[in-house]
């Protein structure tokens, strides 16, 4: 995120770049939620192998490596992550921006200019 030679190697951000990072990461909550659904569906089902004992075993496994302790539960756990780091990240946004607003309040004041 560094927008071209800032002074001392630093970063720059700009408000619409923040919006931006918080959008994507809106984004990819929602595609995780999708799929923890596809997840859950493919978790529910009993694949159709057939009725002989070693068809009906492999079925079980696979569904229950679909479940909650398995693939479900993966991407139920990485659902949660993106959604607790959007929260995050759109409060540190929020942060930011009432900083800079107070900061621009206390240099007007400081200058003699409205508070």
């Amino acid at each position: 995120m560094t927008t071209g030679d800032v002074p001392g190697g630093g970063f720059q951000l700009t408000p619409e770049e923040l919006d931006a990072q918080v959008a994507a990461l809106a984004a990819i909550g929602e595609d995780t939620a999708g799929l923890v659904r596809t997840a859950g569906e493919l978790a529910q089902r009993l694949p159709l192998l057939g009725t002989a004992p070693p068809a009906l075993h492999l079925a079980m496994r696979l569904r229950a490596e679909a479940g909650a302790t398995g693939l479900t539960g993966e991407v139920g756990a990485t659902d949660t992550g993106v959604n607790e780091f959007h929260t995050a990240l759109r409060r540190t946004v929020t942060g930011y921006r009432d900083r800079e607003v107070e900061a621009s309040r206390a240099l007007r004041a400081a200058a003699g200019g409205e508070s």
